[in-house]
């Protein structure tokens, strides 16, 4: 396991920094990919094993030079976490097509990018790809129109990715998280934002970054080695419940 490498992108803060220090502590190696130079640096201070690389993968020529850098600093890539994005969450009348791309550039095309930039070194090694979509690409929700179509996409194309590479050995899956206790999320939610979710999620809670990182590190080891094709809800149940839950808990 010691020789295992890792390309994680969004790895400065939250699912993909809890995931690359989750994938460290089980022996990887890990090329933690961002755009936000300083904060990928301050990120990996003394995070042994680990190796920043600053590069913005909504942007082709850039997930190229990222790939290539990564292969010669590792020498091979076991599994990619597709983990970099952006929210920007707004009514649907008010989403022009400037605001819908920016969120495709990289919550979609970056991931297409990285995906085929991988295909190569992840048939040597019979690597996994790891997308991360979201509980907003499952079940629609307010505010949502680009980035939770954004986010069905990348659970469509892992499945595609599933059917086309399983012939090569390489497994693709998608974890789909629930909100989230991140520091980002605590400081723009409400109470009552908080309440709500806490209502309508049967474990009543957020999940924790780290708990996402978990089905994340799983579907990379060989434990999940003959899983592929699926797409997994990590959200306390949110999914499953639907609508009226709140109303029948009281």
């Amino acid at each position: 396991m010691s020789e295992k490498v890792a390309l994680v992108t969004g790895a400065a803060r939250g699912i993909g920094l809890a995931t690359t220090k989750l994938l460290i502590e089980q022996g990887w190696k890990v090329a933690m990919i961002d755009r936000d130079g300083p904060e990928l640096t301050r990120a990996a201070k003394g995070i042994n094993s680990a190796a920043p690389l600053t590069y913005d993968i909504s942007i082709e020529d850039q997930v190229d030079e990222m790939m290539a850098e990564a292969i010669e600093k590792f020498g091979r890539l076991d599994a990619v976490v597709n983990n970099a994005g952006v929210a920007d969450f707004g009514p649907i009348e008010e989403t022009d097509f400037k605001r819908w791309r920016t969120i495709m550039d990289t919550n979609l095309d970056g991931v297409f990018l990285v995906s085929q930039a991988a295909i190569p070194h992840l048939k040597k090694t019979r690597g996994s790809l790891v997308n991360i979509g979201s509980i907003s690409g499952l079940r629609a929700s307010t505010l949502r129109v680009a980035y939770g179509t954004s986010k069905a996409a990348v659970i469509h194309m892992t499945k595609q990715q599933a059917a086309e590479l399983g012939e090569y050995g390489i497994r693709a899956n998608c974890v789909c998280p629930g909100p989230v206790r991140t520091k980002l999320a605590m400081a723009v939610h409400t109470q009552d934002i908080i309440d709500a979710y806490h209502d309508a999620i049967p474990l009543n809670r957020y999940g924790s970054e780290r708990e996402i990182a978990s089905v994340i590190a799983f579907l990379c080891s060989d434990d999940a080695s003959y899983v592929t094709g699926q797409v997994i809800a990590s959200d306390g149940g949110f999914d499953s419940t639907g609508v009226g839950l709140p109303a029948l808990r009281k």
